[in-house]
């Protein structure tokens, strides 16, 4: 089989106008935007020596550069935080420290390379929730000098066996709970290897008890047991070498492999302590999905200010309340139908905070009430943005001083914008997505967002047309459409295919929403286009209810139409339960179709 950096690293090359090893911008480009590799910066230094001698000596060496890689974050862990504890997880009583977790790391790539034949550039995959072992192989499987490559729980058979096949996966390491899924997967795939002569995964089971095991299947403690302590890291050769592959979920139907690199993910696991306004050992409770863009990235940063990673195989308010009791949990995160879950525990399942709790939300805006209420129980809510294809956060709602003393109410609206760029993004903005022209600073006009920088994607796996066109006139275009405030905080108000246009007007289905879950007894609430004969399209709203509550369509209709221009209103009001995603985003294609289904109203 085929690695990721022979096979797969090849269709990068063939789109890309840089070169896709390193991002080093030099003077002899004469700013033309090429990217340059660390072999090439040392042509282009010969080249500006020969220009002025004065910088004969500069030179880069061992000495002074080394690839950025947040494999280091855990061998300065090992060091630093030896004693610390680096990971909990209460059903199996685990309990390491940061050295143990280390050796564990070194082990497991060393059984990885000598006793699973896996090569530099091999892709790895996985399919398990949050346990132990995830946090693991995040850093044993870079270090083996291969690519991790974390599948979604809950997608079908069809759609791992697709991915599995895409990614050119040689091992899969499952967690006993969706074993069967994965034997369904592989089953399919098998088929699909005999026409294409690709030989069998090996498996290797993730299991809390000991299990028979089955020819070319493998227990995870016993072959990480089998490895040697002694294992010499494979680091990186390029600071661009790719890191793990991330197939795009939530709002398309057809996933695509979003690719990161070494050099990527090692700053935006910077960016994303410092966005979490994470000091040194804090206590993080994981409640987003660890295959969701890396854990934002958290993954690898809690290993660089000596964090314990608090791990939950499954998530539920009495396991939250519980968790940050038992753990004295300081921070968390988690999508917006995630803190709705929170906002609305039932008291029996709550406990009081042993202290303020602070929480990122992102994936979808956020609704200010929910805002508001997450703050009521004692959180501290915090927002940011970004798309898998910027390693997951890009921008954050920074906060000023001056807006503590305005009224909740504007507060909380302030707090739910998308924001400004973090630190190691180069530059975020909103553009039309035609002209590439720069949208006015009013807080009104629309265009797309748009990102450039260290931490975007390194492109699309085995999609040359679908990399090109995001990549269309020098910048990630998001999809999204936004607005700039006069104070530069971008504000998103839709995806650039969900938003509403009914009689020549645009219609934002996220203003819809925000109206929608200040009523009473709405729990839940997503808005799509219905088609209407008259007007184009009319906005259809989804709608789940509040435990207790009973309420009909027309009293929806017309609280909406008391809060917002009448042409915003939903026409279509249909009461059921709101399909999810695992990273807690509503997946409005399904909800589309059906609004489709329907016909015009009249």
């Amino acid at each position: 089989m085929s690695s990721l950096c022979s096979t797969n690293m090849s269709h990068f090359l063939k789109v890309s106008k840089f070169c896709m090893f390193n991002q080093v911008h030099t003077s002899c480009t004469k700013r033309s935007g090429l990217l340059l590799c660390h072999r090439h910066y040392h042509e282009a230094e010969s080249e500006l020596e020969s220009e002025s001698s004065a910088w004969a000596s500069i030179k880069s060496c061992e000495a002074n550069y080394v690839p950025l890689t947040p494999i280091s974050f855990l061998e300065r862990a090992a060091n630093v935080f030896s004693e610390r504890t680096s990971v909990i997880y209460g059903p199996s009583s685990v309990l390491y420290t940061w050295e143990q977790t280390y050796a564990r790391c070194l082990k497991l790539a060393s059984a990885l390379v000598h006793h699973l034949s896996i090569s530099r550039g091999d892709v790895v995959a996985t399919l398990a929730p949050n346990v132990p072992a995830i946090q693991e192989l995040h850093f044993a499987v870079p270090m083996a000098g291969a690519v991790l490559c974390t599948l979604n729980t809950r997608l079908d058979p069809a759609m791992i066996s697709a991915l599995l096949m895409h990614s050119e996966a040689k091992i899969i390491f499952v967690d006993q709970e969706f074993l069967q899924l994965a034997q369904e997967a592989l089953s399919l795939l098998a088929t699909k290897n005999k026409k294409t002569r690709q030989p069998d995964l090996h498996i290797v089971i993730i299991s809390e008890k000991s299990n028979n095991i089955s020819p070319n299947t493998y227990e995870y403690e016993s072959l990480l047991e089998s490895g040697h302590q002694e294992f010499a890291i494979r680091w990186p050769i390029t600071e661009f070498d790719p890191i793990s592959v991330n197939y795009t979920s939530g709002t398309t139907s057809r996933p695509k492999g979003v690719v990161y690199s070494h050099r990527g993910a090692y700053l935006n696991s910077i960016a994303a302590f410092l966005l979490h306004e994470m000091s040194t050992l804090p206590i993080y409770l994981w409640t987003v999905p660890t295959f969701h863009c890396n854990g934002w990235c958290l993954i690898w940063g809690l290993a660089a200010v000596g964090g314990t990673n608090v791990c939950l195989r499954s998530v539920s308010p009495r396991e939250i309340f519980e968790s940050i009791s038992l753990y004295k949990v300081t921070h968390m995160s988690g999508a917006p139908t995630v803190l709705n879950m929170i906002a609305n525990t039932p008291s029996c399942d709550r406990k009081p905070l042993p202290h303020k709790v602070k929480i990122m939300t992102g994936g979808s805006p956020p609704p200010p009430q929910i805002i508001s209420r997450m703050e009521e129980l004692g959180f501290e809510v915090n927002h940011l943005y970004g798309l898998t294809e910027t390693y997951a956060a890009g921008t954050y709602c920074l906060w000023k001083p001056e807006w503590d003393s305005l009224p909740s109410e504007e507060r909380f609206i302030l707090k739910a914008r998308q924001g400004v760029q973090h630190l190691c993004v180069e530059e975020v903005d909103v553009r039309d997505s035609i002209t590439m022209k720069k949208v006015p600073t009013d807080g009104v006009t629309m265009g797309e967002v748009m990102f450039r920088g260290n931490t975007v994607m390194s492109g699309y796996l085995k999609d040359v047309k679908a990399t090109e066109e995001a990549f269309r006139g020098g910048w990630f275009h998001s999809g999204d459409l936004a607005v700039k405030h006069p104070d530069g905080y971008i504000e998103v108000k839709d995806r650039l295919k969900d938003i509403i246009i009914s009689g020549g007007e645009n219609i934002s289905t996220v203003e819809v929403e925000t109206v929608l879950y200040s009523h009473p007894a709405v729990f839940e609430a997503a808005v799509v286009a219905r088609p209407d004969k008259l007007w184009g399209e009319t906005p259809c709203a989804f709608v789940k209810l509040k435990e207790g509550f009973d309420v009909g369509s027309q009293e929806i209709i017309n609280f909406c139409r008391n809060n917002l221009p009448h042409y915003m209103a939903p026409r279509t009001v249909i009461f059921q339960d709101l399909p999810k995603t695992s990273t807690g985003k509503i997946p409005k294609f399904i909800l589309r179709e059906k609004a489709k289904a329907l016909g015009s109203l009249f």
